[in-house]
C-alpha cells in the first residue's frame, strides 16, 4: 500500500494538471477572438471553403460550455467525496438491477414477437418500394442525419452498412428494427406488468411496432433501425427503477441516444412515467410521498436530457440547406395558446385518419381502462375512476412529444407513432390481472392493426407498379420528342401528381391514413422536400441526366407537342410542361 500511494498521488495530479488545462482551453474559445480564428482554420484548412460564422460559432459556444460542464463534473466525482460516493452508489446500483433480471427469460418472448412483427411487415419487404428519404440515400449515398442531430443515427450506419457510404442492404435494415421493436415490447410488459411476461400483454403490445404510423417508419429502407432504437432507449431506463441513482443516470443516457437517434420518441419515457405513478397511486403499492419522488426524478432526469441536447449537441436548424419543420418552441406568451392549437391540430388529425372500426376499438379499450382503474382502487371509487380518466386525456396529449411546444410543427405519419405506443400502454394495462372479457376489445383492435399492416405493404407494392407504368411512359414520349442528342438540358416543370391506384383508393374509403402513408409520385407540391425527393425518383433513379427541374420559369404560354391518354406534354424545344391526368 505504501508503494501505491505516490503513483496514485502522481496520477490525481497528472488528472487535475489535465483538468485545469482543459478548463483553460474551454474558456478560451468562449472568447471572440479566439472563436473567430478557430472559425477561420476551420474553413480555411479543413473544409476548405469559406462557412457560415454564426452556425459555427453556435456550434463552438455550446461545445465549450459542455466541455467546462463536463470537466467540471468530472472533477467533482474525482476529487470528493461525495462525488466518489455518488458514482459508487450508481455503478452498484446498476448492478444490482441487473442482476436480478433473469435476461434468459426474454428469449422466448423476443422471439415471438420477431415473429409477429416480421409477419407484419413481410407485404412491406416484399413491395421494396424506395420511401422517401431512401431515393435520395439510394443514388448518392449520403447519410445526412448529423444535420438533425442524429449523431447515433450516423455513428451506427457506418457499422451497418459496413462502410461510410450508405448502400441498399434491405431488408436488413428492416430486421434490425423490428428486432429492436421487439426486445421494446417484451420490456415494456415487463415494466407495466410486475415483471410479469404474458403472450396475452405482449399481443397487446402490438400496436408498438404496428401501428398505423409506425408502419411509416418500418417503410424506410435506411432509418427503420435507428427510429426503433429510439423506441427502446425511451423504455430501457425502466429497468433500473428500484435504485434512485441508477434509474436517474441510465434516464439521462438513455434520453440522450433517443434524442441522437429519433426524436418523435420524446413522448415515450413520459408516458410511462404517468402509467406507473397511476398504478402505484390507485392500488396504494407505494406511499404517496414515494410516488411524488419517482415522478419528481423522472421530471429532473427529462428535463436534464433535453437541457444537454438543446444546449450542447442540438445543431441549429438554418445550418441546413432546406427545412420542413422548425425547432424553435413558441415565445413564451404565446406559449399556452400555440401548444393548445397543436393538441387540437394533433386531435384532429388523428380523428381523420382512423377507421371507423379503429375508432370503436379505441374507445372500448379506454372505457375499460376507466373501469377496471376503479374497480380495482383501493381509493375511493369516484376519484379513481375521474383520475383515470384526467390520466388517459393527459397521455394521450403526451405522447405527442415535444412536438407539442414547436412553433412549427410536422403531422406527418413518422412524427405521430407515440399514439400507437400510447395504445400498447392502455392495451397492456386492460389485458393485465383482470377479467377475460376485457382481452377481446384489446386484442380485436390489434388484430385489426396486424391485417391493415398487410394491406398497407400491398398498396405500396400496387403503387410501385402503376407510377414506374406512367413513368416509363412519360420518359418514352419524352426521349422521343428531345433526344438530347446535342447534349442541351431540358428544363420541365411537372403539373398534377400521379394519383393513387384503385387499391388504395378502396383501402381510403374505410382507412383513411393510408393516403398519408403511401407516397404520390411526381408532381409539383408544396413540400419542398418532397419535390427534391421525387425529382430524385424519376431523373436520377431512371438515369434522365438531360432532364431538369426548375420552378422558377413560367410555364403557361408553351404550345401543345403531344396529348395521350395519361399526359399532356407542353414545350417549345428547351422547356417542357408536363400535366399528369389522372
Amino acid at each position: 500500500m505504501q508503494q501505491l500511494q505516490p503513483k496514485t498521488t502522481i496520477q490525481k495530479r497528472i488528472i487535475l494538471f489535465l483538468s485545469i488545462l482543459g478548463l483553460i482551453v474551454c474558456i478560451a474559445v468562449l472568447f471572440p477572438q479566439v472563436r473567430h480564428m478557430i472559425v477561420e482554420l476551420i474553413g480555411a484548412y479543413i473544409l476548405h471553403r469559406k462557412i457560415q460564422y454564426q452556425g459555427v460559432y453556435i456550434v463552438l459556444v455550446s461545445f465549450a460550455m459542455g466541455g467546462i460542464c463536463l470537466i467540471l463534473l468530472f472533477n467533482y466525482c474525482l476529487f470528493t467525496h461525495s462525488g466518489r460516493k455518488l458514482v459508487h452508489d450508481t455503478k452498484q446500483g446498476i448492478k444490482d438491477c441487473l442482476s436480478e433480471i433473469d435476461f434468459r427469460s426474454f428469449i422466448k418472448p423476443v422471439l415471438l414477437m420477431f415473429g409477429i412483427y416480421l409477419l407484419g411487415i413481410l407485404t412491406i419487404i416484399r413491395a421494396n418500394f424506395s420511401y422517401l428519404d431512401d431515393l435520395g440515400r439510394s443514388i448518392n449515398g449520403d447519410r445526412l442525419w448529423n444535420d438533425w442531430s442524429r449523431y447515433i443515427s450516423e455513428f451506427l450506419s457506418i457499422f451497418i452498412h459496413a462502410d461510410t457510404n450508405l448502400t441498399e442492404i434491405s431488408p436488413l435494415p428492416q430486421l434490425l428494427a423490428i428486432l429492436m421493436l421487439s426486445v421494446s415490447s417484451v420490456l415494456l410488459v415487463y415494466v407495466l406488468g410486475d415483471r410479469k411476461i404474458t403472450a396475452v400483454r405482449l399481443l397487446a403490445s402490438i400496436p408498438i411496432g404496428l401501428s398505423p404510423y409506425f408502419l411509416g417508419c418500418l417503410s424506410y429502407k435506411y432509418d427503420a433501425p435507428y427510429m426503433a432504437l429510439s423506441v427502446l432507449a425511451s423504455i430501457v431506463p425502466f429497468l433500473f427503477i428500484a435504485r434512485k441513482q441508477a434509474f436517474l443516470f441510465c434516464s439521462v443516457v438513455s434520453l440522450l441516444v433517443m434524442c441522437m437517434t429519433y426524436q418523435t420518441s420524446s413522448g415515450i419515457f413520459p408516458l410511462i412515467v404517468i402509467l406507473l405513478c397511476f398504478q402505484d397511486w390507485n392500488r396504494r403499492k407505494k406511499p404517496d410521498k414515494e410516488t411524488l419522488f419517482f415522478l419528481g426524478r423522472a421530471a429532473f432526469a427529462f428535463c436534464l436530457a433535453l437541457l444537454l441536447f438543446r444546449f450542447f449537441l442540438m445543431k441549429p436548424m438554418y445550418m441546413n440547406n432546406w427545412v420542413y419543420a422548425s425547432n424553435q418552441m413558441y415565445p413564451l406568451p404565446d406559449l399556452i395558446p400555440g401548444v393548445l392549437n397543436n393538441i387540437k391540430n394533433y386531435t384532429t388529425i388523428i380523428g381523420q385518419d382512423l377507421g371507423i372500426i379503429w375508432k370503436i376499438g379505441i374507445v372500448l379499450v379506454c372505457i375499460i381502462f376507466i373501469i377496471k382503474a376503479a374497480h380495482t382502487s383501493t381509493r375511493n371509487k369516484a376519484l379513481s375512476f375521474f383520475v383515470s380518466i384526467v390520466v388517459i386525456g393527459l397521455s394521450f396529449i403526451l405522447s405527442y412529444g415535444l412536438y407539442l411546444l414547436l412553433a412549427n410543427t410536422i403531422y406527418v405519419p413518422r412524427s405521430l407513432y407515440g399514439f400507437g405506443v400510447f395504445l400498447a400502454i392502455l392495451c397492456v394495462y386492460v389485458v393485465s390481472d383482470y377479467k377475460k372479457i376485457a382481452i377481446v376489445p384489446a386484442l380485436a383492435l390489434n388484430w385489426c392493426f396486424f391485417v391493415f399492416a398487410f394491406s398497407y405493404g400491398n398498396a405500396l407494392a400496387d403503387q410501385a407498379r402503376y407510377a414506374e407504368f406512367r413513368i416509363t411512359l412519360l420518359l418514352h414520349d419524352l426521349s422521343t420528342l428531345y433526344p438530347a442528342q446535342d447534349g442541351k438540358d431540358i428544363s420541365i416543370l411537372l403539373e398534377n401528381p400521379i394519383d393513387y391506384t384503385p387499391l388504395i383508393k378502396n383501402i381510403s374509403k374505410h382507412y383513411p391514413v393510408i393516403e398519408k402513408l403511401v407516397p404520390k409520385r411526381l408532381g409539383q407540391v408544396k413540400d419542398v422536400v418532397r419535390e427534391h425527393l421525387d425529382d430524385y425518383y424519376w431523373l436520377a433513379h431512371f438515369n434522365c441526366i438531360h432532364y431538369t427541374m426548375d420552378y422558377s420559369l413560367d410555364y403557361s404560354d408553351l404550345p401543345v407537342v403531344l396529348d395521350s391518354y395519361y399526359h399532356t406534354i407542353k414545350s417549345d424545344g428547351t422547356h417542357c410542361l408536363i400535366v399528369l391526368k389522372h
